[in-house]
């Protein structure tokens, strides 16, 4: 027996069920959302104005598609579950950086940018292990590689702003930035 889809835009949805559906186009708005505010975060200056600005839509985006996630999940537990246990481990990682900088935890600068870095990891990983199989290119490559792909991409770059930050802050002792002014709270 074959499982009834819908096809939007190329990419099959494995459910002709209205509540389904609308869930879904709900969460790939939040998704987009989601990637275009952390990049806007990510590529920006840090202090304020953009990068809280940015890095609090990403916040607020990934929280709703966490939501929205987990009704899906619910909806297919038996072939989603793994999206769920992926939407978790990212909104619990993206919560962790908001909180470690909202608190100013110690070393919260290291903690802020693992946990954000590694939700957006877990972010695109979930978009790669659901959707892979039908995007260009995606595939092509082995099934593992939607699992493993985005960290080993992400991971050296994490390392270089984790290092990089470091040195920033061996460089100015305290905290402060190099105009002398400390970073503004988000």
């Amino acid at each position: 027996m074959i499982d009834p889809t819908t096809t939007v835009a190329g990419i099959r949805i494995p459910s002709v069920d209205p509540v389904f559906l609308s869930v879904v186009a709900l969460h790939i708005p939040l998704g987009l959302a989601s990637v275009v505010s952390g990049a806007i975060a990510m590529l920006s200056a840090k202090g304020p104005g953009r990068h809280p600005i940015a890095g609090t839509i990403y916040y607020w985006c990934n929280a709703a598609l966490f939501g929205s996630a987990t009704a899906l999940s619910i909806m297919r537990w038996a072939d989603d579950y793994q999206l769920f246990v992926l939407g978790a481990l990212g909104f619990t990682a993206v919560h962790l950086g908001r909180m470690a900088r909202r608190r100013s935890w110690p070393s919260w600068v290291q903690l802020h940018i693992a946990a954000m870095g590694s939700s957006y990891v877990l972010l695109l990983t979930a978009f790669y292990v659901d959707n892979g199989k039908q995007l260009p290119l995606w595939r092509d490559l082995p099934v593992w590689t939607y699992w493993t792909l985005p960290t080993a991409i992400a991971t050296p770059i994490m390392v270089r702003a984790l290092l990089r930050r470091r040195s920033l802050s061996l460089a100015h002792p305290g905290g402060s930035k190099p105009n002398g002014r400390r970073a503004r709270r988000t």
